[in-house]
């Protein structure tokens, strides 16, 4: 007997196996309906005039307005004004942001880099999409896109020196508000970026610039959302 013929003559054996037991199954359940028929037949259920729940008093619909109990309400809610709430987050920053109590700088950046690259995450897939479909506008070729990240390069490194040097000197400081060292940090990475526009500048043509600008694109947005932020050296610790 072939393989084939062996299998064909199993399947059909069991084919008949199983119509036999689906056969005997059936008869069963037929057999247990009409025994539960013939059980209900004998013993009708209650009259639905004997339900109690039937024949209790029926719930008047009618409002007293005499009885209302007063609304309830809430304990007043502590308020926080502004200046308590710019406090306690320089506290939170510092806590995030600034070194722990022992905390060495290889454990702050261990800590903190996760914590730069997650925020900066949307806005640097939203200026690379917009860098794209800039580009493709102004018909920027690929030799020139290599070129403008070769320039980047340089812009990067200035102002990661820039930002560890105001970090060292205290002008940018986690643990305090120091709004006029904000204020020149700001002044110089501008000066920074506007530096590096004029060298893209260089690599574009005036027209292809003018087209990447009247598409909503801005040069300073992106630079400043994909410079390598995560390279940034830890803080001093806390006074």
């Amino acid at each position: 007997m072939s393989r084939a013929t062996k299998v064909l003559a199993g399947t059909t054996v069991l084919g008949f196996l199983t119509s036999i037991w689906l056969y005997l199954d059936n008869s069963s359940l037929r057999e247990e309906v009409a025994e539960q028929t013939e059980t209900i037949a004998a013993n009708p259920p209650r009259n639905t005039e004997d339900d109690a729940w039937l024949e209790a008093a029926k719930r008047s619909g009618k409002i007293d307005f005499k009885k209302i109990t007063p609304a309830p309400t809430l304990p007043a809610g502590q308020t926080e004004h502004r200046l308590d709430r710019r406090v306690r987050r320089t506290e939170e920053f510092a806590a995030l942001f600034g070194r722990l109590e022992g905390e060495t700088e290889e454990q702050w950046k261990e800590r903190v880099t996760p914590l730069i690259a997650a925020g900066l995450m949307k806005a640097r897939l939203r200026t690379n999409d917009n860098r794209r479909i800039a580009e493709e506008k102004a018909k920027v070729t690929p030799e020139q896109t290599k070129a403008i990240d070769q320039a980047m390069d340089k812009v990067y490194a200035d102002l990661l020196d820039y930002t560890n040097k105001s970090v060292k000197d205290g002008q940018l400081s986690p643990y305090e508000r120091n709004v006029a060292g904000w204020l020149d940090y700001a002044g110089g990475l501008g000066g920074i970026l506007n530096n590096a526009q004029g060298t893209i500048g260089t690599i574009l043509k005036p027209e292809q610039m003018k087209v990447m600008y009247d598409s909503g694109f801005e040069w300073g947005e992106y630079l400043g959302a994909n410079a390598p932020w995560e390279a940034i050296g830890a803080p001093p610790p806390p006074k």
